[in-house]
């Protein structure tokens, strides 16, 4: 295709050499310039004078001086390894100390220290950002103290502990994405606010304007709408993706979504948060509860063996420093075991065994504590367990009525130590029952646009929803749900 006028008047005659004009110039500039390597490709790369001149920068994890010689050791949040630099005594200032931000000029020579291949034999050093390291809250030690990392969340990302869990997280996000972009699923972003309470439980944040909000031709004497009502009508933060992904199954066969999902929990136990991630997925044109846990259990075991992969060297640190001594176990059934299927009325059979065990007693039509939960999965050898068919009381109304009336084509799976990951259920796309759950729940005028996408060309389907940060909390051991995100917000709790 011939370029437009516009764009071949103001090429050079000949383009070749204008081409190759550019190539001389980068060439030119690229000779003279310092070039910055992260730590983790210089270790990873052992590359002795491969670069020339390397220039570093990042924060002082560790210094020690010596009579003629000066220690450092340097991280820039890449890796979970430090790069050792040497300097001369006469090169630093009293600013150089743990905690400083700096950035370090010199040559890679090769180390005779078993844990890294190079270390920077420094020529120059700047203090980029100062650090009293006297008053500096964070101190280096070993093992670092969750709890009181917590109090101080605007520094708590500059320690192994938070540093390891971000790259965790960065590599479990695009695992998950990975995992459904190979499987032909369509990301969606579902809206944030919503005028739908998806659960139905009520634990909602509200939101509503500060001051009065008053459109053109409006006038504080009108009282037939609230001025604090931004929206007109009452809206809150999502609960949950799940039915904006409903309404997209009318047009697409596999949907998902990964996003911010807030509840007014009012709980301040170690496995809830009031803001939280997560991962949701919708699949059209299945009635069979099967296909959902499928794509459960193969999203878990293949979003796990990447993130073994992809960050090995992080991982390892929480099993040696934060995880239970089974955890190594743990990881192994989730990415190597089959999962166990059990029905709902089979794992109450079980749990009535022990009974006498439990602080809540459990019979069927009885909904599961987090102490059911966390036996069913002892007593599966602390294999990942898919419990099944539930009470219809106990899941809300779009879960699929069975035959028998009594239960609903609902799953949970269950895992060591968290308990409850994901839930999900095949959708009710019967017009006639799905009407007559909402009618005696009071909710048909709320939810008449949901009956409306059985109105007009339902397709049977189903979903799921994972919290992202119980998965983490299940596959690294972490005691604490709040130590899985580097900003946690729960009841009494919002710091920054």
């Amino acid at each position: 295709m011939a370029a437009p006028m516009w764009m071949a008047r103001h090429w050079p005659t000949n383009i070749h050499k204008f081409l190759f004009h550019s190539q001389k110039c980068h060439l030119t500039f690229s000779k003279y310039s310092t070039i910055k390597q992260s730590i983790k490709d210089i270790l990873e790369r052992g590359s002795v004078g491969k670069f020339g001149e390397t220039e570093v920068q990042g924060w002082i994890k560790f210094a020690r001086e010596q009579k003629h010689i000066v220690f450092l050791h340097i991280n820039d949040g890449s890796t979970l390894k430090n790069l050792q630099v040497i300097l001369d005594p006469a090169q630093i200032s009293s600013d150089v100390n743990f905690g400083s931000c700096v950035s370090i000029k010199g040559e890679l020579v090769p180390s005779p220290a078993k844990e890294q291949p190079v270390e920077l034999k420094a020529s120059e050093i700047t203090v980029l950002g100062k650090c009293d390291v006297l008053e500096y809250p964070v101190k280096k030690v070993p093992k670092q103290d969750p709890d009181y990392l917590r109090s101080i969340p605007h520094l708590r990302p500059r320690t192994d502990f938070i540093m390891s869990l971000v790259r965790i997280r960065n590599a479990a996000n695009m695992a998950i994405h990975s995992y459904f972009q190979k499987n032909d699923f369509l990301f969606i972003h579902t809206p944030i606010l919503t005028s739908n309470d998806c659960e139905g439980a009520g634990e909602v944040f509200k939101v509503e304007s500060e001051k009065l909000i008053m459109a053109e031709g409006e006038t504080n004497d009108d009282e037939s709408v609230d001025k604090k009502q931004y929206f007109g009508h009452p809206t809150y933060l999502t609960v949950s993706g799940q039915l904006h992904l409903e309404v997209m199954t009318g047009a697409f066969t596999k949907v998902y979504s990964f996003g911010p999902t807030f509840r007014a929990d009012s709980s301040i136990g170690r496995h809830h948060l009031s803001e939280f991630y997560m991962i949701e997925a919708e699949m059209a044109f299945t009635r069979d509860l099967e296909d959902i846990i499928r794509v459960i259990e193969n999203l878990v075991k293949q979003a796990t063996k990447e993130i073994l992969e992809k960050s090995e060297e992080d991982v390892h640190y929480y099993l040696k420093n934060y995880s239970p001594q089974n955890q190594q176990n743990i990881i192994s059934n989730l990415t190597n075991k089959q999962f166990i299927r059990i029905p709902y009325t089979e794992a109450v059979e079980i749990l009535e065994k022990k009974n006498n065990d439990f602080q809540f007693k459990i019979s069927w039509g009885c909904d599961f504590q987090k102490e059911h939960e966390k036996y069913l999965v002892k007593y599966c050898d602390n294999i990942p367990v898919f419990v099944s068919d539930f009470p219809k009381e106990l899941k809300p109304f779009y879960a699929r009525v069975n035959k028998d009336d009594k239960t609903v084509s609902a799953v949970d799976l269950l895992v060591p130590e968290v308990g409850e990951l994901t839930g999900g259920s095949i959708r009710e796309d019967r017009f006639d029952i799905l009407e007559d759950r909402l009618n005696k729940l009071k909710l048909a005028d709320l939810y008449n646009w949901y009956l409306d996408l059985r109105r007009y060309g339902s397709a049977p389907h189903g979903g799921f929803g994972m919290g992202f940060e119980r998965y983490l909390q299940s596959l690294l051991g972490i005691k604490n749900i709040r130590d899985t995100t580097p900003f946690p917000r729960s009841l009494r709790n919002c710091k920054l």
